[in-house]
């Protein structure tokens, strides 16, 4: 088994300003935190503004010990910023900020060893609103070795035919269940069932590996052909927020340090289940804490 996994993620990072406070956040730099306090070696490709949030993001990230090295400064657009509303449930909904500094984030030729000597390049749909970003990711993409797939859908921020072009580049493509039966829908499945819809989207996309969350409900797996199940666990929700982020990170972290898929599965769930149970995306969350979490 592998120990260390090098993980590149690339796309937005930015503030989530809730009704009472402001959060670090953006699905990729969720992902980059968790990996590492795992036990990868991560880094973030992005760009901020010359500003305070900028500042924040950039410290906060070095930190927490990703390698901020790709992280873009610009002078002309300001750090990204998100209004998030929270339902009575705890549910996001959110207002994202156009154009901002991780709309053009610029291809650098110190990316290409990065990403090339990575194990795992991590991106998602929302990046490519902007042309500048758009570019920089597909060239991106022909550079990485393994590339995982991360829809987060936010309307109105993406089409149809880019969501398809960033599926069929994946290697392994992560969605939640409503994601799931949309896009499903975009490549034509007349199925009803989410195992069905599955093995549709693995086989119109290539992708030999895709992952599917329940809220609540725990997740599916499908890997070569097989698949797995966690129903999920019980926990106090306070907010959503990064919940799935740290449910990815657990997964990938997992799957390649050479855990067997089950396995993966269960401990994406369960710290994606302490992550809904805090405040904020990137709690701190002990080895030993998630452990007697999943067997108490």
């Amino acid at each position: 088994m592998k120990n260390k996994i090098k993980a590149v993620c690339f796309g937005e990072v930015l503030f989530d300003v809730f009704p009472t406070h402001s959060k670090i956040g953006g699905a990729p730099l969720n992902v980059c935190v968790r990996l590492e306090s795992l036990g990868s070696d991560a880094a973030m490709l992005s760009s901020v503004g010359e500003d305070q949030n900028g500042i924040k993001i950039i410290n906060y990230l070095r930190n927490s010990g990703v390698d901020t090295d790709g992280i873009q400064i610009q002078t002309a657009y300001a750090t990204g910023v998100v209004n998030v509303v929270l339902n009575d449930k705890g549910v996001a909904s959110y207002d994202i900020a156009y154009p901002v500094a991780w709309d053009k984030i610029e291809l650098q030729e110190s990316m290409r060893g990065v990403v090339e000597s990575s194990d795992v390049l991590v991106y998602g749909s929302l990046v490519c609103r902007d042309k500048v970003s758009r570019a920089t990711l597909n060239t991106l993409l022909k550079w990485a070795p393994y590339k995982i797939f991360d829809a987060n859908l936010r309307a109105p921020h993406y089409t149809k035919e880019v969501l398809v072009e960033l599926m069929q580049a994946a290697d392994f493509i992560k969605l939640n269940d409503d994601e799931l039966y949309e896009i499903a829908g975009y490549l034509g499945s007349k199925y009803n069932n989410m195992e069905q819809n599955i093995v549709f989207i693995a086989q119109e996309t290539q992708t030999k590996t895709l992952c599917v969350t329940k809220g609540a409900f725990g997740a599916v797996l499908y890997k070569n052909k097989k698949f797995y199940y966690n129903s999920g666990y019980r926990i106090k929700v306070v907010d959503t927020v990064g919940s799935g982020d740290s449910f990815l990170a657990s997964v990938i972290y997992k799957l390649f340090t050479g855990e067997d898929p089950q396995k993966a599965i269960d401990y994406g769930c369960a710290v994606g289940a302490l992550v809904a149970g805090s405040e904020g995306a990137n709690p701190v969350l002990a080895p030993e804490d998630i452990a007697k979490f999943m067997n108490p």
